[in-house]
């Protein structure tokens, strides 16, 4: 396991990515006086996004269509302008209740992804199809592989008659503006689908105070996606809440330390008004970590990374989804 384990030299090298945010930290910092939520240019796309985006799974979860409604509404009007959503969320529902507060004028504030599981083109034009039906939308702005977990996965995907076809024709069809893919197991399994070359518009990974420390995206796929200008979307930032279970930081603390690297936006499951305005306040608050606030910060985490046991959806099957389980003939 010494390749998943942070060495000193994979510190410094993590690290002086981090230095090279300065940049993208210094525009979010200048686009955040508005009173809103500061944006970030989006890889290579000529797009600046919110640093702050709303995760389509929480939002559609638990409650009803007018509830997640205002909340979606309650986000964007925050100034929360990058919407995260999928296919399969909540066997569709997630899509449907974004669909509806995007309407009234929201879907022009709002930089809109989607993900699909389609591994074959066949599959992936219908969940497109599904997508854009339920969003109530003509195009969505960011669609991506979903669950990118297993290692047949990229092969599946560039195959001939393969999901890629599916993105090249979306795309030409002008039904979506770009595309990327997500994954929340092995870094490997992102550096595989980058090997292929395609010119992805955005890539989608954990990152959080923990992950340096164990199978690490930060260190292993961050520095190819800033060097390709790809643009970064961070998950998992409490590493499923358990960040606080850990008492090892503070969720403001957890929240500046992803945003002091090179990322462009982090999706946060923010199931209430109330987590919606901590997390909106933070961001507007946010400050850019010293390299030495970053590694004091890494050094508190460490002891308990290393096993990966508060990072479970890096081991444990239950993290990946029905659609994609089925898929490989796991349920």
């Amino acid at each position: 396991m010494a390749e998943h384990v942070l060495s000193r030299r994979g510190f410094l090298r993590s690290t002086a990515v981090g230095i090279c945010a300065g940049s993208l930290v210094s525009q979010a910092l200048a686009a955040s006086g508005g009173g809103g939520v500061p944006t970030r240019p989006f890889g290579n796309t000529g797009v600046n996004v919110s640093i702050l985006g709303l995760g389509g799974h929480h939002a559609g979860r638990g409650r009803d269509a007018d509830a997640s409604v205002r909340l979606i509404r309650k986000a964007i009007d925050m100034g929360v302008t990058f919407l995260d959503n999928a296919w399969e969320y909540h066997d569709g529902r997630a899509e449907e209740y974004m669909g509806r507060a995007l309407q009234d004028g929201y879907r022009a504030k709002a930089f809109l992804m989607t993900k699909h599981h389609g591994r074959d083109k066949q599959t992936a034009m219908q969940h497109l199809e599904d997508s854009l039906r339920r969003l109530r939308t003509d195009v969505i702005d960011l669609w991506q592989f979903h669950e990118v977990v297993y290692d047949k996965d990229p092969e599946m995907i560039f195959a001939p008659g393969g999901g890629i076809e599916a993105a090249d024709l979306a795309k030409k069809q002008g039904k979506v503006r770009f595309i990327g893919f997500t994954g929340h197991r092995d870094p490997m399994l992102h550096l595989k689908m980058l090997a292929y070359g395609y010119p992805w518009d955005a890539v989608q990974m954990p990152m959080n105070v923990f992950d340096p420390h164990y199978k690490s995206f930060q260190q292993h796929v961050l520095p190819v996606l800033v060097r390709r200008g790809i643009g970064v979307i961070a998950m998992k930032t409490m590493a499923s809440g358990h960040v606080l279970r850990a008492n090892v930081t503070t969720p403001a603390e957890a929240l500046d330390y992803i945003w002091s690297q090179p990322v462009s936006t982090i999706v946060s499951g923010m199931e209430s008004e109330a987590l919606i305005e901590a997390n909106v306040a933070s961001a507007r608050a946010f400050e850019p970590m010293s390299a030495v606030a970053q590694a004091e910060l890494l050094e508190k985490t460490k002891q308990a990374a290393l096993t990966g046991a508060f990072e479970p959806f890096k081991t444990a099957p239950n993290f990946d989804g029905a659609v994609g389980r089925r898929l490989h003939g796991l349920l």
